[in-house]
C-alpha cells in the first residue's frame, strides 16, 4: 500500500542543438522532456518502448528543414514534427520511434511576447502541438483544426505548470 511501483512512462530524448544556447532563450530539457512523457500518458502511450525525441534548434536549420520538407519560403517556424512510426501499427513487444518534435525557442520567444504571454507557455504549446501532429491530429480542414486546438487546451489545462 502506497509502495506501488511507479507508471511506466514513454522514453522522451530532449536534445538541445542550437550552436550557442546561451545567445537565446533558455532551455530546460529535463522539464520539457518530463512535460512531453506526461503529454504521451495522457493520449495512452505509457510503455517505455514509446521513444520520442525533442530537438531545439536554432532558426537557420529549422527554415531549411520547413522548406525542404513543406515547401515552405525558407523562413523560420516554431515548430515541425516528423512521424516516423504509428503506434498501433507497431507489432506487440517492438520498440516504437515515435518520431521527431523540432522546436525553435527563438521564434517562440518572438510569438510569446507578441501574445503577451510567458516563454514558457509557448513552448509548452508548441511541444503538444508537435505531439498530437504525431499521434495524427492535423489542422488542413477548420473542424481539424478545432479539434486539434481543443485538445491542446484539455492538455495544457491538465499537465503545463509553470
Amino acid at each position: 500500500m502506497g509502495d506501488e511501483p511507479p507508471e511506466p512512462r514513454s522514453t522522451v530524448v530532449v536534445v538541445d542543438e542550437r550552436v550557442d544556447p546561451a545567445t537565446g532563450p533558455g532551455v530546460d530539457a529535463d522539464r520539457w522532456g518530463r512535460f512531453a512523457a506526461d503529454v504521451l500518458a495522457e493520449e495512452g502511450l505509457r510503455d517505455p518502448r514509446v521513444e520520442l525525441t525533442v530537438h531545439f534548434v536554432d532558426e537557420r536549420p529549422i527554415a531549411d528543414l520547413k522548406a525542404e520538407h513543406l515547401d515552405g519560403d525558407g523562413g523560420p517556424t516554431d515548430v515541425l514534427a516528423f512521424p516516423v512510426d504509428d503506434p498501433g501499427g507497431v507489432p506487440a513487444g517492438e520498440p516504437v520511434l515515435l518520431g521527431d518534435v523540432l522546436i525553435c525557442p527563438s521564434v517562440a520567444d518572438r510569438q510569446a511576447a507578441g501574445a503577451q504571454r510567458p516563454y514558457e507557455d509557448e513552448v509548452a504549446l508548441l511541444l503538444v502541438h508537435g505531439i498530437l501532429h504525431l499521434l495524427g491530429h492535423d489542422h488542413a480542414e477548420p473542424d481539424e483544426t478545432a479539434a486539434m486546438q481543443q485538445r491542446e487546451r484539455e492538455l495544457l489545462g491538465l499537465l503545463h505548470v509553470r
